[in-house]
């Protein structure tokens, strides 16, 4: 660099350029790719006979672990994996929908854990993150933040997706950057194609002006999360495939994973989980929806399978897949959440309220559809997790061993292309991996905070040594109560069940390096080493933050909750989690409107979609609320037409009983008309979020086509609690099968 000199004039000075920063030499991208509650075989080249083509072809020409781990939700190993820390210790215990208002359970990342594109940053690097966020608070994920633990303040250059823990994959409620947007107006849009498309754009675009610049692509796909929304025409193609059932989809997959070395040969196939029944034991009409349910599941990989090999291809046709770092994993195991008998609709289930199989069966054919929030049996979420037990939330295999392939054409031998790595690995050591490989070590202070250390073990030794010796010694596992320590191929681990103390549950021993499926318990057998563990798990509770230790015995929605609110025209798309929070609990929405001489329609206030909600509105000059707890909708209607002039419109929800309500709708203090509910929403609110003065997205009601903007002069909307601070029914709230996951 010219040294700068300044003089009386630019004919005496030299000038001097600062350089922008610059990555060290040879610096690769590096993407990760995340799928959602997908199984540890649900991937073709972990077992399975899904297609996943393009994922089989990374696993081909790179690398496949055998013994990775996660934390069993998303969340918490998604700031795992973007951290390179444990889970709670950065203060994501459980989902960002809760702060519990412990360090371990705010629900948000702490600012002395810097993510990876805030640390890529300081050396060079763009980053991109598209697809599921769900790391920052959800009741910060209004118009009015706080904004700083958005994407786009935690390093990321640029953001596109959605920032809830689901989503509907035909009409999503969609984040860009710092604001929400509208989802595009195309009769072919799927969510999955959009993120895909957007990464695509803003990869080549930065590979067009600045070439020598590496990249991070951050991509997290809504699938295999509920709901499993994918064309009709892929759903068909899967439907033959799975009437063997799941009993025999087991068998067969347990035997390609042996045969392709993914497990050791002795692996034993654990009994059925608790409740799934036979294949056999099922009637017609059951193993009909089941196989449908877990069709639309397995097109979702296919179809979400289609859009990597986009990326693939993209890559290789501008010259960077070869200095690409490319790993495709899962958040957790298969979901528990589908219920023994699978889902139509999601929300009923969180709500304690499930279809009938008569209800289901009706609708088979719309499966994969935009009005339903489908989910597999628990049967299929048990084959996903072949050859482990249990599912999602637990910490016993079937939640936390997971597929992990890393595939680097440029860093890796080709003599290693396909094969397998054994080592024992957690997702807090993917970051502390990338940081080995670019050759950077953590910043002491980032952003003028200190940082904690990384937690993670670097797994850069078994790159070009598939028999080195696991450098991973110790690692915990908690989640919603369950819990679990892995020390040098020991295991312990306990089930917690709802509604009972950590001090009743049951701990489990196994020997790892001998029993891949946990299937033989030697607690009895080994007492000395089982107290050995338990004593080692709560050494490393205290000293990451997992106390206390979330047990189900209260409510996780800790935070106060505002009780009053004036809405004012022009507040659209707010997150419910933002909103105010009018579940299981009573409650009047009055809106201040002025009705123009020739009369006027439209929404005063909507919260919600198709799934459910309510929606204040008027039409042919009448008053009317809608309710609509997910598939039991209840509307109201003045008898008269609104007279020209100001008025104030009513709802008032009484809550009767612990699941009924009372609605009344009034005008100017005089009711006009009433409604028994015998089921109020308790705990779950589609993500279409609120809306004032119009119904964006998804309708609430049916009467109506949305938006339906109001045309009449809507001068605010004023909302009161009038119970005890509401929230989550905690029978909801403590259910082994948790919303919004």
């Amino acid at each position: 660099m010219v040294e700068q000199k300044i003089g009386r004039t630019t004919a005496e000075s030299t000038p001097s350029w600062d350089g922008d920063i610059v990555a060290p030499p040879g610096s690769p991208n590096i993407v990760y790719c995340v799928f959602d509650d997908v199984g540890y075989s649900d991937f073709g080249c972990y077992g399975s006979e899904i297609a996943t083509p393009n994922i089989d072809r990374l696993a081909a020409g790179g690398l496949r672990y055998t013994n990775f781990h996660t934390t069993s939700l998303c969340s918490p190993t998604r700031a795992s994996l973007l951290t390179g820390r444990n889970h709670h210790a950065v203060g994501m215990g459980t989902l960002a929908n809760y702060d519990m208002g412990y360090p371990g359970y705010r629900g948000r990342i702490t600012k002395d854990a810097a993510m990876m594109p805030e640390i890529l940053r300081g050396i060079g690097y763009n980053s991109f993150a598209v697809g599921k966020w769900h790391l920052t608070p959800m009741h910060h994920t209004g118009p009015t933040g706080p904004f700083d633990q958005w994407p786009t303040q935690r390093g990321f250059d640029r953001f596109y997706g959605f920032m809830d823990g689901a989503m509907n994959q035909w009409e999503p409620f969609l984040t860009e950057d710092n604001h929400h947007v509208a989802t595009p107006d195309d009769p072919n849009y799927h969510l999955s194609i959009d993120i895909t498309n957007r990464a695509l754009s803003m990869i080549t675009s930065q590979k067009s002006l600045a070439p020598e610049k590496p990249f991070f692509l951050y991509m997290a796909f809504g699938a295999g999360h509920s709901p499993h929304h994918v064309p009709k025409e892929l759903i068909d193609e899967y439907v033959p495939i799975f009437e063997k059932g799941w009993d025999v989809t087991r068998d067969e997959r347990i035997a390609r994973q042996k045969a392709m070395g993914i497990i050791p040969q002795d692996t034993v196939l654990p009994p059925r989980n608790p409740g799934v029944r036979a294949w056999t034991e099922l009637n017609t009409d059951e193993r009909r929806l089941f196989v449908r349910f877990q069709a639309a599941y397995a097109a979702m990989l296919t179809h979400t399978d289609q859009q990597i090999g986009r990326v693939i291809d993209t890559l290789e046709t501008i010259g960077q897949l070869t200095n690409t770092i490319f790993i495709v994993m899962s958040d957790n195991g298969a979901s528990q959440e589908g219920s023994h008998f699978g889902t139509m609709h999601q929300g009923r289930y969180f709500e304690r309220a499930p279809m009938t199989l008569e209800q289901s069966i009706d609708k088979i054919d719309e499966i994969g559809e935009t009005q339903w929030f489908n989910n597999y049996p628990l049967g299929w979420a048990m084959a996903g997790n072949t050859p482990c037990k249990f599912y999602k939330q637990n910490t016993h295999g079937g939640g936390v061993r997971d597929p992990l392939v890393m595939h680097w054409p440029g860093g890796f031998d080709k003599s290693e292309a396909g094969t397998l790595r054994h080592q024992f690995h957690h997702v807090s050591d993917v970051s502390p991996t990338m940081l080995e490989v670019i050759g950077v070590g953590l910043p002491k202070a980032m952003n003028g905070v200190d940082q904690m250390p990384l937690h993670g073990t670097p797994m850069t030794y078994t790159f070009a040594n598939a028999s080195a010796p696991t450098k991973k010694k110790v690692q915990h596992f908690e989640m919603l109560g369950h819990r679990g320590i892995v020390a040098d191929g020991w295991k312990a681990v306990t089930l917690h069940l709802p509604r009972t103390t950590m001090d009743q549950d049951v701990w489990e021993l196994y020997d790892l390096n001998n029993d891949f499926s946990e299937t033989n318990d030697l607690a009895a057998a080994n007492p000395d080493k089982l107290r050995e563990l338990e004593a080692l798990w709560w050494e490393e509770a205290a000293k990451y933050k997992v106390l206390p230790v979330d047990d189900g015995s209260g409510s996780r929605l800790r935070r106060p909750v505002r009780k009053k609110f004036v809405l004012w025209p022009g507040l659209e798309r707010v997150p419910s989690d933002a909103s105010p929070r009018l579940t299981n609990t009573s409650y009047t929405i009055a809106a201040h409107i002025t009705v123009p001489p020739n009369g006027c329609e439209g929404v005063l206030m909507s919260e919600g979609d198709r799934w459910g909600g309510y929606v204040m509105f008027v039409q042919d000059g009448k008053p009317c609320f809608h309710y609509h707890f997910p598939l039991e909708r209840h509307e109201v209607r003045g008898p008269q037409s609104l007279t020209p002039g100001d008025h104030i419109i009513t709802w008032e929800l009484t809550k009767v009983e612990r699941s009924s309500g009372h609605g009344t709708l009034s005008v100017d203090g005089v009711e006009v008309a009433s409604v028994d509910i015998p089921r109020i929403i308790r705990g779950w609110m589609p993500f279409n979020g609120l809306h004032v003065g119009r119904n964006n997205g998804a309708p609430v009601g049916t009467s109506y086509e949305a938006p339906f903007p109001f045309t009449g002069t809507l001068h605010r909307i004023e909302v009161e609690l009038l119970d005890k601070v509401p929230g989550p029914d905690p029978d909801i709230e403590n259910r082994s099968e948790m919303g919004k996951q």
